[in-house]
């Protein structure tokens, strides 16, 4: 028996480990065409997205026009379509159990839908039942409320029946505006603050994607 009926999930480092095999490289790459010379190691890389955002460090740190934003998400979409992550083991066994007993599958994340959808089918044979990505205008990007206030009027569902995944805070900022449960996904290590800070705030802090299922199954 389901626990909750709808499972909201992030994508990068949630569900496939991107960070260090796809949108890293790809950023090192964005800024060789439009900041030579500039640089970011991945810990940085990993604290800007983990805290005031990917958007922010592009705009705020690198000084990225709105032109060169979307010339960015451009370089960045050819690169991962052309780069396939991994996903973390567990989640084809994980998902497809859940859809079976009648689960909501939904993704909300900053990538793009067509690598979304890629990466369900390389990897689950599978496709969200829906998907909330960068393609949205960016007042309805997470951290915005937008998704789960989206879903719960979509399938006529209250806040106690989804559980969001996120491995930062922008997935739990979304999740505590609408009082939605969230469990962080702590597969991959962060800097402690943010480690910390989800640990406190966290309806779930799981370190395995084994633990997850022990929370959608009672």
């Amino acid at each position: 028996m389901l626990r909750y009926a709808c499972l909201v999930l992030d994508h990068d480092d949630t569900v496939v480990r991107s960070e260090a095999t796809v949108n890293y490289p790809a950023f090192l790459e964005v800024l060789a065409t439009l900041r030579p010379g500039k640089t970011l190691t991945q810990e940085e890389f990993t604290r800007w997205c983990s805290g005031r955002g990917y958007t922010a460090m592009c705009t705020e740190h690198f000084g990225f026009s709105s032109e060169e934003m979307e010339l960015q998400y451009q370089q960045w979409k050819a690169y991962v379509m052309t780069h396939i992550p991994p996903c973390f083991d567990g989640f084809p066994a994980l998902l497809r159990r859940y859809r079976q007993a009648g689960g909501i599958i939904c993704v909300s994340s900053h990538s793009a839908v067509e690598n979304i959808t890629r990466d369900y089918q390389q990897h689950f044979q599978m496709l969200p039942d829906q998907i909330y990505s960068w393609d949205l205008p960016a007042e309805q990007r997470k951290p915005a409320p937008f998704a789960l206030l989206d879903i719960m009027q979509r399938y006529q569902l209250g806040k106690e029946d989804l559980l969001m995944v996120d491995d930062l805070q922008t997935g739990y900022q979304m999740a505590h505006a609408c009082g939605v449960d969230f469990a962080c996904a702590a597969w991959e290590p962060r800097p402690a603050d943010i480690a910390d800070f989800l640990r406190q705030y966290s309806t779930y802090y799981l370190t395995q994607v084994a633990q997850l299922e022990s929370v959608l199954f009672r």
